[in-house]
């Protein structure tokens, strides 16, 4: 089928999100290696081929950038050998809350894309402090295999799986489309949601689901998709604020140029 998440090999388990972050190739014509740092969504319902997937990585680490309260809801399974890192990275009134709240708000003016752009930029503006330790563990190869989820596997997930990318030298275009890459891993998903999102607008509304209208809609798909617009945002504001990435590797994540040359060498063939 075309389109068909499970024919690109880095989609290890589509339900979860579950991707190796390796086999794109670098603007100086290196390999990112597979099988070290992997993303992904909330583990906790895998069951049969699919768990023991996750189980054969042999990982060290994963890294978990939910809040609390999601984690406690969708706790990670028990993996031997592995280390968990709760490491939070958004508050519970982030732009996504907001967005969805104003969404279904009769009084409100519904939100869009520009606002989780906003959040993406904000990441870098504004939240860097709470990423920090994020990209410390991913970027320590003594911690390797790793991998690091959020709820959907998306967003924050996306943001941390690009800057790493993008660090090492992938460029723009291809992070974006491997960013992309979730919407096509989450199709089904996604189409249930927008069926949920539509009915419950109607429902707060008193109106109709056929009579919501477009601008409404357009706020659900800036929650449930990623766009490219969004991921961006945020690598604009890295060029904003710091010129490069690797000023930014240096000066904005303070990962040292000896820390970040021995990440190099075990992520890229």
């Amino acid at each position: 089928m075309h389109g068909d998440p499970t024919s690109d090999p880095r989609v290890l388990v589509a339900g979860a999100n579950l991707r190796d972050l390796g086999g794109l190739t670098t603007i100086e014509g290196r390999r990112v290696r597979t099988g070290l740092l992997f993303r992904s969504g909330y583990l906790c319902d895998l069951t049969g081929p699919d768990r023991d997937i996750v189980d054969s990585l042999g990982l060290r680490t994963i890294l978990d950038l939910r809040r609390p309260t999601e984690a406690a809801v969708r706790p990670h399974p028990a993996i031997a050998g592995v280390e968990v890192v709760q490491l939070s990275v958004s508050s519970d009134d982030n732009e996504f809350a907001v967005l969805a709240n104003a969404m279904l708000d009769p009084d409100a003016e519904p939100l869009g894309p520009d606002h989780i752009a906003g959040y993406f930029r904000g990441n870098v503006t504004d939240r860097l402090d709470r990423y920090r330790p994020v990209f410390h563990a991913a970027t320590d190869p003594g911690r390797h295999p790793l991998l690091f989820n959020c709820t959907a596997g998306k967003d924050r997930t996306g943001f941390v799986a690009g800057v790493l990318l993008r660090m090492l030298g992938v460029d723009e275009r291809t992070v974006l489309d491997d960013y992309m890459l979730s919407n096509v891993v989450r199709r089904g998903w996604i189409a249930e949601r927008e069926v949920e999102h539509r009915q419950r607008i109607a429902e707060n509304l008193g109106i109709g689901p056929d009579e919501v209208q477009e601008t409404r809609l357009m706020a659900s798909r800036a929650l449930l998709n990623c766009e490219r617009s969004f991921l961006r945002a945020a690598f604009d504001a890295v060029h904003d604020g710091w010129g490069s990435w690797e000023a930014f590797r240096r000066d904005g994540l303070g990962i040292s140029d000896d820390r970040f040359a021995a990440y190099r060498d075990a992520l890229l063939a």
